[in-house]
């Protein structure tokens, strides 16, 4: 795979060679490599729309600690200013699947979020959470705790509806996209919400208090060791993340909310595998490797010094990498509309996942719109079988685990597949 990933002059590209970051004057680089084995390679608002069905009810509604006072919004202005900063997505060195597959997805959302697995220690979560600094900022509605669109009605929250049926005035304010940390001992109740029973009876008031689903709403919900979370809350997410709501139901009294979040899992496979009904449900999976070069483990031991001595400084030392790879994605989201894919590679794509014995059509389903998100990225209207090369592996090589006890394909078995039909 060669070629430059770019769209303009403006937009400098990310190159297909070599596999890890340069120095850091240079443009960042992903290796787009589908060789097996090697570790390289509507609006933006969720997942697929449902229609927001009309709920009729003898409570009002109204949401628990929803309002915020200019001097909160300050205090949370200077307590967001005064947090460490995160590493930054161009400085992270080698790792390029996992990086790969987190860019396809904040430019098409509807691709299904990411299963990224690999060993301790290898910057699955640094690179998660450096994603950050790349998404765009959103007009929201001030002192909203649903992050609901001004302009769409199916990202808005009840208090919201409401006022815009009303004719009310919606103050609204930019902000960058949110990304939610998951707690790995997060109860149910903190995920989803909680209704205030006692006020429901005594005051004739449904009162709500979001969860982090609601927080996570046209932004990323990040879950660390999702294979040590409990079936049921794994179900929940993913449920949410695939039809856009959360319903919370107490007591009779049911309440729903919009959940549109790119949801992203990591895990380490030594503490076990996802059951394959839930991974499944992932749009693609990255698979992360330890790095062995000694050169490139020093220069990895190196940045992340400079980075801990002094964080501000090393962030400035990116900053130009970052803004090209923002006018990137910005400039690929925008192209993603217009790619097309012909009917002939479609059909391969279908056959290759009919002879693998892929159940459903998730996989047919997400590896045209990587296809699509990956040509855009490049800067082209129209996807090559070279961008179904890249991105097949991770789109299918975990939905062909069949037992739960098998260990899922490093992708040996897709890449076989794919030559033979795409030959």
């Amino acid at each position: 795979m060669s070629g430059l990933i770019g769209t303009s002059t403006s937009a400098t590209a990310l190159l297909t060679s070599p596999s890890v970051y340069s120095s850091r004057s240079s443009t960042p680089a992903l290796s787009f490599n589908p060789v097996v084995g090697q570790s390289h390679g509507k609006k933006f608002y969720g997942r697929i729309g449902v229609p927001v069905k009309n709920r009729r009810s003898c409570f009002s509604v109204s949401n628990v600690a929803t309002e915020i006072s200019p001097t909160q919004e300050q205090a949370q202005k200077l307590s967001k200013e005064s947090q460490r900063p995160v590493y930054p997505f161009a400085a992270i060195v080698g790792q390029d699947e996992m990086k790969l597959c987190l860019l396809l997805n904040v430019i098409d959302p509807k691709i299904g979020g990411v299963m990224i697995m690999g060993d301790r220690g290898t910057g699955k979560s640094t690179t998660v959470r450096s994603l950050v600094d790349l998404l765009p900022e959103i007009t929201v509605v001030a002192a909203d705790p649903f992050n609901s669109d001004p302009e769409d009605p199916e990202s808005m929250g009840m208090e919201v509806r409401e006022k815009l049926m009303k004719g009310e005035q919606l103050p609204t304010i930019r902000t960058k996209i949110n990304m939610v940390d998951l707690p790995l001992g997060a109860t149910e109740d903190r995920v989803c919400g909680t209704i205030d029973i006692e006020k429901a009876l005594t005051e004739g008031v449904k009162a709500f208090e979001p969860g982090l689903l609601a927080k996570a709403n046209r932004g990323i919900l990040y879950v660390d060791e999702v294979n040590l979370l409990d079936d049921h809350l794994v179900d929940v997410l993913l449920d949410s993340a695939a039809s856009g709501w959360n319903t919370v139901e107490r007591e009779g009294i049911s309440i729903s909310h919009p959940a549109r979040f790119i949801l992203i899992g990591s895990g380490n496979p030594e503490e076990g595998e996802l059951r394959p009904q839930l991974l499944d449900r992932f749009g693609m999976h990255a698979q992360v490797g330890t790095v062995r070069d000694a050169e490139l483990r020093v220069k990895i031991v190196e940045e992340r010094a400079r980075f801990d001595k002094n964080p501000k400084e090393f962030r400035e030392t990116y900053k130009t990498d970052q803004e090209k790879l923002q006018e990137q994605i910005s400039s690929a989201r925008s192209l993603l509309s217009s790619v097309q894919i012909d009917h002939d590679l479609r059909v391969k794509i279908s056959k290759v996942c009919a002879e693998l014995n892929v159940d459903g059509l998730r996989g047919d389903i997400v590896t045209n719109r990587a296809a699509k998100a990956l040509a855009a990225l490049k800067g082209r209207d129209k996807v090559t079988a070279e961008d179904i090369a890249v991105v097949i592996p991770n789109c299918l090589r975990h939905r062909l685990r069949k037992d739960p006890l098998e260990s899922i394909d490093s992708g040996v078995l897709v890449i076989e597949k794919f030559s033979e039909v795409f030959s």
